[in-house]
């Protein structure tokens, strides 16, 4: 995606973003930055024609709606992907969101017919067309969209759970409660890739050995690793919060199948620094194959190992939410003796601060 417009979402009144392939946002609590991840959770919802369900699950239009329907009564975005655009214009009618207007345009020569005859593709209905009009760069890129977040590693967490070792491997789920069985895949179809896995966990945890499968007759596959000091076999239980989250990081950002985008909160969680310097490192991996990352964190470590040009600043005013990226210039002289990390907290770069 190369750029997002933004009208009356949530806590943006108004808000025009240039994306790059990397776009980690940083800023204080509340500043907006969670709910900037969550529209593109809404856009994928509104791709799989959802919006009602999605509507219902957040708690409501009030929820979504700049300072509620009181204030706003529509939702307009607009998206830059390659050589197509997007409009869509969600209206609130009756305490609910319905597409009142749906818009592609496409800038190339091989467009598909239909959307070179008419560019408007839904209007006032209860859920978009999108799905149904293949222009392959908006659909390749909006069907993959997901917000992955890694918080839960309880006793009952996602990463407990058993998956089916063929229905359950095709994509990794936003909290991580396939994770079995796409390693399994990746064990067997993509070996070298699932050493290279290995080897990167092992970076961080040197006592890992491997991952355990043993499906079920069922074909379900659970979780399961090997230590190198023993024969007994363990649960996710029974590994950190962080190497958990880690190992989830890790394969979600080397998995053969890289998606178009890759949306996620708060990664650092429960890292151990040298956790967060590998995890940068993974990130340019996955961008550097094309794959787009977006990031919200609040870890000074993480963002000291990218460029001022990789960071948004997300900042909140009586007119909503801003977001602006740095400049490598106006850093320069500081960036001579510090990280940026070590100017966010000395509150030196504009922006990303409490105010």
């Amino acid at each position: 995606m190369d750029s997002i417009r933004i009208f009356g979402y949530k806590s943006f009144k108004k808000l025009s973003v240039q994306l790059h392939s990397i776009n980690l946002l940083i800023g204080a609590n509340g500043a907006g930055k969670s709910n900037f991840l969550s529209l593109f959770e809404m856009l994928g919802n509104i791709y799989e024609k959802r919006l009602g369900a999605y509507v219902a699950q957040v708690g409501g239009v009030d929820k979504l709606l700049y300072q509620g329907r009181k204030v706003t009564d529509r939702i307009a975005v607009n998206l830059l992907i390659a050589k197509s655009e997007y409009d869509l214009a969600l209206l609130e009618s009756d305490g609910k969101l319905i597409v009142e207007r749906e818009v592609v345009r496409c800038y190339d020569d091989v467009c598909p017919l239909d959307l070179v005859r008419k560019n408007v593709i839904t209007e006032f209905q209860s859920e978009s067309s999108l799905k149904d009009h293949k222009e392959e760069d908006l659909s390749n890129y909006i069907s993959q969209i997901r917000k992955f977040h890694f918080h839960d590693t309880g006793r009952r967490s996602p990463f407990t759970a058993d998956s089916h070792i063929v229905n359950d491997a095709y994509r990794m789920y936003e909290h991580g409660e396939n994770l079995a069985a796409i390693l399994y895949r990746i064990q067997r179809e993509k070996p070298m890739a699932y050493r290279r896995i290995i080897r990167v966990i092992q970076s961080v945890a040197p006592y890992f050995s491997d991952f355990y499968f043993q499906p079920t007759e069922a074909d379900m596959v659970r979780l399961q690793w090997q230590d190198k000091y023993s024969s007994m076999i363990y649960g996710p239980t029974d590994l950190s919060d962080g190497t958990i989250r880690f190992i989830a990081l890790t394969v979600l950002f080397m998995q053969p199948w890289l998606p178009r985008v890759i949306i996620i909160d708060e990664p650092e969680l429960g890292l151990h620094p040298v956790a967060i310097e590998k995890l940068s490192g993974l990130i340019k991996m996955a961008a550097q194959k094309g794959t787009q990352v977006i990031v919200a964190t609040q870890s000074a470590e993480l963002i000291s190992n990218f460029e001022p040009e990789d960071v948004l600043t997300v900042n909140q005013n009586e007119d909503g939410t801003t977001i602006n990226r740095l400049n490598s210039e106006e850093l320069a002289h500081w960036l001579e003796d510090y990280t940026l990390g070590d100017l966010w907290k000395q509150n030196i770069m504009k922006g990303g601060q409490p105010r």
